[in-house]
């Protein structure tokens, strides 16, 4: 075992997991540290079913594993992050929403995944390989490294035969196991973020068994196989005959009515169910920390028996733990059940990847938190400026240190960031007011620092692209930024002399105060001087009816460039419109 100081960042959740999955991983393999041994190789799993959509919710599923294991691999340890892709899982249901989906597939439900064609239009050979595209490539943009492994491949070629072998051989010790859960009362059905067999649901249901998944029991009596049908495909099979010395297997399928006798020493059309599944490939891979959804806390749940048969396999159960649901803003918890649910390629498209992990890295895995698609992401953003502010001048806390330093880099380096970091509200605003037109947005920009101008647009990206499909795609049409091409001239003949008098101030200012911080001061500052007071007054210097005069001032302002009362910030407005554009609106 390599001789390595603890992580310093010993505040966050990250590092305290990390001292325990190596205490774990060193309790698991004595001796190796005294006797010179090479120092076995840590495993952290995830375990994702490409069975639609991957959600924001199933990134916690690899996000958690990801940052323990980046600290473990910072710390000089060798790291292996297994992400278990469940595509020999069946095909549950048609989910709603899926562009080049209709009725018709749901003549694949009961198939491999990997059997199910892809959506039309789709360059992958396959359902499964459809939705694991999506997600590798958002995976490489966060900085994830992995081993992935396919399911299909596994149970196809054999790997896990003298697994399944030695679960046939022990199945009553299994059933046994499970049997300990199917007195109890079955609780009630819980959004899962964990793939879930319907079909071993329902065999266990029909068998009157109370506990999900549990595989099937008939007058054969209980196994914990089940075999994908050799004439139809589908998993709506049931074993009626197996003999433990010759592996003879006899099954028939309720879909089809087809029959077959295999030697199951030799037969790869089929798999585990869940409950077995899972704690079996616990001890194959010898997992040391994966967790799960809050739903596998329960009594009976996947986990808490898996913790129980993984001995039947010489495994023990890793640390496990429980994560909350992730949101999205203004929704409840999220359902790959269901089309339209926003995955981590579509939060990807308006935010930067820093952004994204960091979300995942400030809160505990018990916490829920929820990822803004809304007006929140400016906040967001605003709150993450900050951050890196703080710890730019050492004033931020040991825990947002942490957090920031596992969303900007990993062990193996920094992840590209945006050369000139703007304001992400700003950008939005720009990119907003200017409709694509990039000689308009870089001009705009530069306006914000004159003494300081951005030389091209590239020095703002990829933040400014993220912004602008912000704006694009997540901002309803009626909030959109439309600047007027004429002036109001009704309204601005109906200003009284103190209205006149505010736009006058205005105007004489525009001049000298032609940038983000010049024209801040000069919004603010007009009502200031209109009430007798100078611009450089501080709120503690002045009467609450000021705040009044400024949103009235505002307000005004707004109406006359864009036919609104409210807008982006009006010092980006300005310096967006143009001074000899103001000039025309505000009726000089």
């Amino acid at each position: 075992m390599p001789i390595v100081a603890q992580s310093t960042e010993t505040t966050d959740w990250v590092s305290r997991f990390a001292d325990e999955v190596i205490e774990e991983s060193e309790r698991r393999a004595p001796g190796a540290k005294t006797s010179g041994a090479a120092a076995p190789v840590v495993v952290v799993a995830s375990g994702l079913s490409p069975s639609g959509p991957i959600h924001l919710g199933n990134l916690r599923e690899v996000m958690t594993p990801h940052l323990v294991a980046d600290e473990i691999r910072r710390r000089g340890y060798q790291v292996r992050h297994l992400i278990s892709w469940d595509d020999y899982d069946r095909y549950r249901k048609v989910p709603a929403g899926v562009p080049g989906v209709d009725e018709t597939w749901a003549e694949h439900i009961g198939k491999p995944l990997t059997s199910v064609p892809a959506p039309k239009g789709s360059p992958h050979p396959n359902w499964a390989e459809h939705f694991k595209a999506a997600m590798v490539e958002s995976l490489a943009e966060l900085g994830v490294e992995f081993d992935g492994i396919s399911q299909t491949e596994q149970y196809t070629s054999g790997v896990y035969r003298e697994q399944i072998l030695h679960a046939m051989k022990h199945r009553g010790d299994i059933d046994a196991i499970l049997a300990q859960y199917r007195t109890k009362k079955t609780p009630a059905k819980k959004q899962q973020q964990k793939p879930v067999d319907e079909a071993e649901l329902e065999a266990a249901e029909g068998s009157g068994a109370a506990a999900e998944d549990d595989g099937s029991s008939g007058s054969a009596g209980y196994f914990p196989y089940k075999p994908y049908c050799g004439n139809c495909e589908k998993d709506l099979t049931t074993v009626t005959l197996y003999d433990d010395d010759s592996t003879e297997l006899t099954y028939s399928c309720t879909s089809c009515g087809f029959s077959e006798t295999v030697r199951l020493n030799e037969f790869n059309r089929g798999k585990l169910v869940w409950k077995v599944d899972w704690p079996m490939r616990w001890a194959y891979e010898g997992v040391i920390f994966e967790p799960s959804g809050v739903d596998h806390s329960s009594p009976g749940s996947s986990f808490q028996v898996g913790g129980q048969i993984v001995g039947i396999f010489g495994g023990e159960q890793p640390i496990g733990p429980m994560y909350a649901f992730v949101g999205i803003s203004g929704m409840a918890k999220m359902s790959s059940s269901k089309g339209g649910v926003p995955t981590p390629a579509d939060a990807l498209k308006i935010m930067e990847p820093q952004l994204l992990r960091w979300l995942y890295a400030r809160r505990r895995p018990n916490q829920s938190f929820k990822v803004a698609f809304d007006q929140e992401i400016q906040r967001l953003y605003d709150e993450w400026d900050r951050l890196e502010a703080k710890v730019a001048d050492g004033s931020a806390l040991p825990a947002d240190v942490a957090a920031h330093s596992r969303a900007v880099r990993t062990a193996s380096g920094e992840l590209p960031r945006t050369p000139r970091p703007l304001p992400y509200r700003t950008l939005a605003s720009v990119a907003d007011i200017t409709a694509g037109h990039e000689d308009q947005a870089l001009r705009i920009l530069s306006d914000l620092d004159p003494a300081n101008p951005l030389a091209s647009l590239d020095e703002a990206r990829p933040r400014y692209d993220r912004a602008e499909a912000w704006i694009n795609t997540h901002v309803p049409a009626d909030q959109r930024t439309i600047v007027r091409d004429e002036p109001d001239t009704e309204l601005l003949k109906s200003l009284d002399e103190q209205g006149r008098e505010s736009l006058r101030l205005l105007l004489d200012g525009l001049a000298g105060n032609w940038s983000l911080d010049g024209l801040t001061h000069l919004v603010y500052g007009v009502p200031k001087v209109q009430a007798g007071f100078s611009a450089d007054a501080t709120p503690k210097e002045l009467p609450a009816e000021i705040k009044t005069a400024q949103r009235s001032f505002f307000a005004l302002l707004y109406q006359l460039l864009v036919s609104r009362d409210t807008g982006p910030r009006l010092p980006t407005l300005l310096l967006a419109v143009g001074q000899d554009r103001v000039r025309h609106l505000l009726g000089a």
